[in-house]
């Protein structure tokens, strides 16, 4: 951090204009190369930070994480509406999300998880036309000041250490028990 004239110390983070420009996200026509959620598939899973694979969906980090380890759940038909999703697609939906967390428990040790699908631009949705069920663990303390005043998000892992780290202790795999990423809840 570097000091401005007016004394305030800025933590820049400049990765995160491309999210704020909109960049990567497709109309709801776009897929294949248009749409970052049909082209990491195709990539490999480093590159892209496919953490996991199903027969329908698969598990990604998001670029632009809310915490450490906030993964996204998505087919790979490119489909924009939950009710449009086949059977299959989201029995392998529901599937992934709980591997998902039983991954992030065993190498994140969060306290809680936020779990939810936006729907649409008005829902919420930054990719609207490709659905994604987010999983982001939860640690008590986890907000704080910075992304009110710098409007920063303060992460304490890479993406690519992250990734690591859940695909080792995804379900099934060898993995051992990782340090939190952040202390222990306060106490009352």
């Amino acid at each position: 951090m570097e000091p401005d004239p007016d004394g305030m110390q800025r933590l820049w983070a400049p990765d995160r204009l491309a999210y704020i420009l909109g960049e990567n996200r497709p109309d709801s026509t776009d897929s294949g190369d248009g749409c970052p959620f049909c082209r990491a598939p195709g990539e490999p899973d480093e590159d892209s930070l496919v953490v996991a694979r199903g027969d329908h969906a698969y598990v990604v980090l998001n670029l632009y994480p809310y915490n450490t380890g906030h993964a996204l759940v998505c087919t790979y038909r490119h489909v924009a509406g939950y009710v449009d999703l086949s059977p299959e697609e989201a029995h392998e939906i529901a599937d992934l999300t709980k591997a998902a967390i039983e991954a992030m428990q065993r190498a994140l040790l969060p306290h809680g998880f936020n779990l939810g699908m936006n729907q649409g631009t008005v829902g919420g949705a930054g990719i609207a036309a490709h659905l994604h069920q987010h999983v982001v663990p939860r640690w008590g303390g986890d907000t704080n000041f910075m992304p009110v005043v710098a409007q920063t998000k303060v992460m304490p892992q890479s993406l690519v250490d992250t990734r690591d780290a859940l695909r080792a202790a995804w379900p099934g795999a060898e993995a051992s028990i990782a340090e939190p990423p952040n202390p222990e809840p306060p106490t009352p």
